[in-house]
């Protein structure tokens, strides 16, 4: 029997190991003769544009992509049927994109695998990971610690001169000058540099949010 396409997202925090994945799965197909496209968010421009970077220092070239590419039409003229689609900085898709993505798995029979962000820095949901929840075939967490404690941190604080922010923008480009990777308890109560300026900033932050 035929195993058929998936689309698989694989989500984590901040410093999960998300780029450091795709790499290593582009690498193991590859090692097999078997051809990946790697596709990643025009938006992230960290390493200049279309590059999926990792923190220990490997990096290599994807085709950046937007609101507006084509990625169904990009992957099916493409001269050679890939094995495989590794997306990387997924949250940063379109709805359009991610049914782009469907396509793909479900009309060219290749199978997808997104990497990224699932909540932004005020606990929202990215269009993208939003869309991916909702058609992803399999859904997985890569899992790491919080900056604060032995805790699983599933979410992310966004940091200014050393306090946390709570409002703003959603997309903001940053990596670990501006990001902390934190559990639920550490990210309403941040471990700050003295407890006077916590208790400040846990006065002003609910659980609403």
């Amino acid at each position: 029997m035929k195993i058929l396409a998936q689309l698989y997202y694989r989500y984590g925090t901040m410093n999960s190991g998300k780029s450091i994945e795709i790499l290593k799965v582009a690498y193991n197909y590859e090692e097999q003769g078997k051809p990946v496209v790697l596709l990643t968010s025009a938006l992230d421009t960290r390493d200049g544009i279309g590059w999926v970077s990792s923190r220990i220092g490997l990096k290599r070239q994807a085709k950046p992509i937007s609101g507006d590419t084509d990625i169904f039409g990009y992957i099916e003229n493409l001269p050679e049927k890939p094995y495989c689609v590794l997306v990387d900085e997924c949250q940063f898709l379109t709805k359009g994109n991610v049914f782009d993505l469907a396509r793909v798995v479900d009309e060219l029979d290749v199978p997808v695998m997104a990497f990224g962000l699932k909540n932004d820095f005020r606990n929202h949901l990215f269009e993208g990971s939003r869309e991916l929840l909702l058609l992803a075939d399999k859904i997985e967490e890569i899992k790491t610690i919080c900056q604060y404690c032995s805790k699983k941190a599933t979410m992310v604080l966004r940091m200014k001169d050393g306090r946390p922010v709570y409002e703003g923008q959603q997309v903001q480009i940053g990596g670990n000058e501006t990001y902390v990777s934190v559990c639920r308890k550490h990210y309403y109560h941040p471990q700050l540099e003295s407890e006077k300026t916590q208790d400040q900033w846990i006065s002003t932050i609910n659980y609403r949010r």
